[in-house]
């Protein structure tokens, strides 16, 4: 019955978030409750020291710095101004506005990173303009939640700091292992909408000229210099200084965030009520990130005082369970939990208590992160709470129903899924960058 209680820790914990309890509430008050029952007051001795550690760590500094980022370049217009250029550019070709979309996806998810910002924003701009040119309702939806998802695996993102912080695997190398595995992912976006364009030209309509002739109109070089150019000095300036040794990414986190304030006055977007607006909302989003994480600092430290990771280890080992098999099992499991919970709940939650076990197996932990990072990405996409499906129903048009996001974003699912199986039959699609940078 021990043994097992690491297993009914879990249990709980799964049964109260499935009940819709706060994911930070319930992490910290199951590990309260079970802690002082399984080890009297001594846990309250034990637990402050380890949240002090937590909140001392010098690399999750680059947490709220990176959502500073993200939340000023959301009130710059950078956006705008690339949903327009891409659109202007791809707009002759069919399928073109949904090529549009996929790549300002990816140069949005390089800069801000944040999934509910670009979502929401490109189905703002994009959605009632594809609906107008003809796109089929599904392939519209499908491509603008699925692009807003970028952000999750193309650096620099949240989630690749809070992986390589649980795993301890250097920030940079999460990053430069990330690189390769999201720009696959968006060339398969982009061949799927050929694909799509191809066989249902009706589907992905080319722009009419006359629409075309309005976008450019004068002046047209200079805007899409400045669409270009702002953000990739912004992209170049962040990467840049991590992949070239010159700065650590909580540095190039401050740079980040200088440059996304400064990008702001250049579009004359800078106010003092944007400044306190983006300083709210990175407060409110960074106590949401660290009060989950202090729960699962608990979680943590109740699991392990039960011996739980010795466990589990035991477990595997002794099922003969080869690192193929067992990798297979997890990638499954957190693909489940994706359609239940989120990606920081997920991360908090089942991360850390696997990581041991790839360590017991000899498995390279940079390959993990990401291929958990890719996996993780899915979860905004998957019904009933997929994130990135809510955000774009609160702004879509009326004529656009659940029903038809649901059903727009499984090709985009069944891609996603394509592309974890490439990293995890190519590792060197995660490895070979870190590995040619540092040597």
């Amino acid at each position: 019955m021990i043994e097992a209680m690491p297993l009914i820790l879990f249990g709980v914990l799964f049964l109260l978030l499935l009940f819709g309890f706060p994911v930070a509430f319930t992490l910290g008050g199951v590990s309260f409750i079970l802690g002082y029952f399984t080890f009297g007051m001594d846990f309250f001795n034990l637990l402050p020291l380890r949240i002090w550690g937590v909140m001392t760590n010098y690399v999750l500094i680059a947490v709220p710095l990176f959502v500073f980022m993200g939340v000023m370049l959301e009130k710059s217009g950078l956006a705008e101004q690339l949903l327009e250029t891409m659109a202007m550019l791809f707009g002759r070709l069919r399928g073109g506005l949904a090529m549009s979309v996929v790549v300002v996806g990816a140069l949005l998810g390089a800069s801000t990173g944040i999934v509910g910002a670009t979502v929401v924003t490109m189905g703002l701009l994009s959605l009632p303009t594809m609906l107008k040119r003809g796109y089929r309702t599904e392939v519209a939806t499908g491509t603008i939640a699925a692009s807003g998802t970028l952000g999750q695996i193309i650096p620099p993102s949240i989630v690749l700091v809070l992986l390589g912080s649980i795993l301890n695997v250097s920030i940079g190398d999460m990053f430069m292992g990330a690189v390769i595995p999201g720009l696959v992912l968006v060339s398969l976006y982009l061949v799927w909408i050929v694909i799509v364009a191809i066989a249902r030209p009706e589907f992905a309509p080319a722009m009419p000229r006359e629409d075309l002739d309005r976008f450019r109109g004068s002046g047209v070089v200079w805007r899409v210099v400045q669409a270009f150019v702002l953000p990739f000095a912004l992209i170049l300036a962040v990467l840049g200084s991590i992949f070239a040794g010159i700065a650590s990414p909580t540095e190039a986190a401050a740079v980040g965030a200088l440059g996304a304030t400064l990008l702001t006055t250049f579009q004359r977007k800078f106010t003092y009520e944007t400044l306190k607006s983006v300083m709210a909302e990175t407060t409110r989003l960074t106590c949401m990130v660290f009060i989950i994480l202090v729960g699962a600092t608990a979680f943590g430290l109740v699991f392990r005082g039960m011996r739980g990771d010795h466990y589990l280890t035991s477990l595997i080992l002794g099922a003969n369970l080869g690192p193929n098999t067992f990798l297979a099992l997890v990638m499954v499991v957190i693909f489940i939990a994706g359609f239940f919970i989120d990606f920081i709940e997920i991360t908090f939650i089942i991360v850390p208590v696997v990581a041991p076990i790839f360590v017991a197996l000899n498995v390279d932990l940079l390959w993990i992160g990401i291929l958990i990072a890719m996996n993780l990405q899915t979860s905004f996409l998957t019904p009933p709470f997929g994130f990135s499906l809510f955000y774009l129903k609160g702004v879509a048009p009326s004529e656009v129903r659940t029903g038809h996001i649901y059903r727009g974003i499984v090709p985009f699912i069944v891609i996603q899924l394509i592309g974890l199986a490439l990293v995890i039959l190519m590792p060197e699609m995660a490895t070979w960058l870190p590995g040619s940078l540092t040597n």
